[in-house]
């Protein structure tokens, strides 16, 4: 699994258009929080049990469409979840996987904050919210 951060993983996106993002977040933090511009929404985990998506794979693959070469970007709030996405996309037989290092919101200031330090919006890269 490659790693990126925001910036890096941008450029890679805008001069690889067939590549895939997917923002791996819950559904509330992808609707109400933001997502990045483009990006798919496929849940690794949800509440109310926090559960891991036994769909996952499968979603992805269908997304994907091109094969398992296809490249994906993934990207939760911080990274760590994108890393766990992408260690079962692997185990599952995808081969050009990329973590977004810091994620959406990035890592916590001294005062437990986000978006202070890093990230994807930190970083002023383009994003919506609904």
């Amino acid at each position: 699994m490659k790693h990126m951060t925001p910036k890096e993983a941008f450029a890679f996106l805008q001069a690889t258009p067939q590549a895939l993002f997917i923002d791996v977040r819950s559904e509330m933090e992808h609707l109400f929080v933001g997502h990045p511009a483009g990006a798919h929404h496929v849940s690794w985990n949800d509440g109310p049990d926090w559960e891991v998506n036994p769909h996952f794979v499968q979603m992805v693959r269908k997304l994907a469409g091109h094969g398992d070469a296809r490249p994906i970007v993934l990207i939760c709030r911080s990274g760590n979840r994108s890393l766990a996405a992408g260690a079962a996309l692997e185990e599952a037989g995808f081969t050009a996987i990329t973590n977004v290092t810091h994620g959406f919101e990035g890592d916590l200031d001294a005062h437990r904050h986000r978006n202070s330090v890093n990230g994807w919006r930190f970083d002023g890269l383009p994003w919506e919210q609904y």
